[in-house]
């Protein structure tokens, strides 16, 4: 079994500090590398990855009937096929694009407006840890209709339900941990979704109550599981993203200069952040039938995990793979947002991210409003950069220095989602 080196583990400390470091050797001398400790395969050459995300018959999504159903309370987007499947993505989706994410755009601006105005003012903030992450709860919450206030509860539980659909190798007390989160969201989201079905709103759980499959109403399981697959889709890449977009617009001062300059630079910038540094790092599928890539045999049965990260950086496809260009003529900045982007970041095909068109309207109207009020925007002296996760990975906290500029934060909003 090919291996990048003797003892060399993704499951190691030393991986998770700096994968990126890693992926080079992993798609040269070890495009199928076996870990046994989970008998699983990790694909890391941008061909492979492609293929095993298009080929929905031979690589299925049947890992994630115990990986992700057991916290979703039901099953998920991605478990599901056919008819099912373009059904309920359907609703999900005309929920989050066209005119329902205009309007959505306004939440987000207003969102933001609240939680920006006391940090505008300090001139320092922790881009993740006083904005990102509550703004990404927040904002989400509002769209599907949840009480606002509840969001320290809601993001606990979330983070409970992301840590056992992310955790390769979960502890007994932290699976349990992870179920007893997921159990507390859905006692928590039944209420409000038995209310809905008799009071609908404009929200998107009241769209979901009142969508039919197979001429009956779905379940209020099956509402529940969308629901939390929304959360996660809409929360997960958000807040990271936002973080990174910033870290690397501050290391290449004159691309930052460039975007201030000309705010339709910035969907490159987005869509270059995705690449270079995707939330999602991971995507497990399970191998239907044996498959042979790059002359290895991955058995039926297996799971296998697509690195994102390393194929969105094989010079096969990218050049000069691991360096943030926001002109770079491989990007296609254009599809960058959808099923056909050259990037794997929102994965791809029939299971690409059911959150993308949000997640980029949600980050570019965000952008849009903090570029021009964080004048000489800086990392703090003697702050570290760190990142975490294996599976989603993001910016432990971004701490940012910078020169307030006092300017209405409503008043100059210029994109409308």
């Amino acid at each position: 079994m090919p291996m990048a080196h003797p003892g060399f583990s993704v499951l190691s400390d030393a991986f998770e500090a700096d994968p990126y470091r890693h992926f080079a050797r992993l798609r040269e001398q070890a495009p199928v590398h076996h870990e046994p400790a989970i008998d699983s395969y990790f694909l890391s050459r941008h061909q492979d990855v492609r293929r095993v995300l298009t080929d929905h018959r031979a690589f299925t999504t049947e890992t994630l009937q115990a990986r992700a159903e057991p916290v979703m309370r039901g099953p998920v987007l991605a478990q599901m096929t056919g008819a099912e499947h373009t059904a309920k993505r359907k609703i999900v989706v005309q929920g989050l694009t066209g005119e329902a994410l205009r309007e959505q755009m306004h939440t987000v601006r207003a969102r933001a407006a609240e939680l920006l105005a006391p940090l505008l003012a300090r001139g320092r903030m922790d881009l993740v840890a006083d904005f990102g992450k509550p703004f990404a709860v927040q904002v989400t919450m509002d769209v599907l209709g949840l009480d606002v206030k509840d969001w320290r509860r809601v993001a606990a539980w979330h983070s409970g339900v992301a840590e056992f659909i992310t955790g390769l190798t979960l502890t007994p007390e932290r699976r349990r941990h992870c179920l007893e989160c997921a159990e507390q969201l859905e006692a928590y989201l039944v209420p409000v979704i038995e209310e809905r079905r008799r009071e609908p709103g404009p929200d998107l759980i009241s769209r979901l109550c009142a969508a039919e499959f197979d001429s009956t109403e779905l379940s209020v399981r099956d509402v529940t599981a969308l629901i939390i697959n929304v959360l996660a889709a809409a929360t997960e890449p958000a807040d990271k993203t936002l973080a990174l977009l910033f870290k690397h617009l501050i290391d290449h001062p004159e691309q930052l200069t460039q975007v201030r300059r000309d705010p339709a630079l910035l969907p490159a910038a987005i869509a270059e952040t995705l690449r270079l540094t995707p939330p999602v790092q991971l995507v497990p599928r399970r191998a239907e039938e044996a498959a042979v890539f790059a002359g290895t045999t991955v058995p039926a049965g297996a799971t296998v995990f697509c690195m994102i990260g390393a194929a969105n950086r094989d010079p096969a496809v990218f050049a000069d793979p691991d360096t943030f260009d926001l002109h770079r003529a491989d990007l296609g900045t254009a599809r960058s947002f959808t099923a056909a982007a050259q990037h794997l970041a929102f994965g791809t095909g029939l299971h690409s991210c059911v959150g993308a068109a949000f997640a980029r309207a949600e980050i570019e109207t965000v952008a849009a409003m903090l570029l021009p009020r964080l004048d000489q925007v800086r990392h703090r002296p003697g702050s570290r950069y760190r990142e975490t996760g294996l599976y989603t990975r993001g910016p432990v906290s971004l701490p940012l220095d910078f020169t307030p500029v006092r300017t209405p934060l409503l008043a100059d909003a210029t994109l409308d989602g």
